[in-house]
């Protein structure tokens, strides 16, 4: 094997290990008390729904800051198709329920994708995550309580998914003698 069929194999190789570790993360299951918490704050104290919401939100969250801030502009669809292939293999979707999993999903994509482009500014993404949040979990009144809750657990999810980015596929860097600011040459 030449030198650089061999780097080229073991960068294809580094690649397919960090998009599987990181749509590991995505696809780890909420925090208990996180459920328990959006559940009784706007599911009607259905735990099976806030556990969903949070799960759609973890999800949609790590694809958007996969396509927004890695380092390879393939990451973002890769990580996609990845992402597909997770959700229809998730134990926690009957397969009867599969193509409305989808949907709920891309519609929740959506949503935060919005939010997150949107600005306002009378109100943080924090906020506005928030209230996305809690409106797709079915609250249409939230008190700024909630929707700072609601927020702050949205941007932890932000938090992890670029640390599981960074970890999966590296973190950014420039060389020592160019400033960010400066155009690359």
């Amino acid at each position: 094997m030449s030198p650089r069929l061999f780097d080229e194999w073991r960068s294809e190789w580094r690649l397919k290990r960090g998009l599987a570790a990181y749509v590991a993360a995505l696809m780890d299951e909420p925090d208990p008390e996180d459920v328990a918490w959006l559940a009784a704050a706007a599911c009607d104290g259905d735990r099976d729904r806030a556990a969903w919401e949070l799960r759609y939100a973890r999800r949609a969250l790590g694809l958007v800051v996969s396509q927004r801030d890695a380092l390879d502009d393939r990451t973002g669809s890769l990580v996609a198709r990845e992402l597909a292939v997770a959700l229809q293999a998730d134990r926690n979707v009957a397969p009867a329920m599969l193509k409305v999993a989808e949907r709920q999903f891309n519609d929740r994509l959506t949503t935060y994708r919005d939010v997150l482009t949107s600005r306002a500014p009378s109100e943080g993404t924090g906020a506005r995550l928030g209230r996305a949040v809690l409106q797709t979990a079915g609250t249409a009144r939230a008190s700024d309580d909630m929707v700072a809750r609601a927020g702050d657990l949205l941007a932890r999810y932000m938090g992890e998914a670029n640390e599981a980015l960074r970890h999966a596929f590296g973190a950014p860097s420039l060389p020592p003698d160019l400033p960010p600011s400066t155009p690359s040459r």
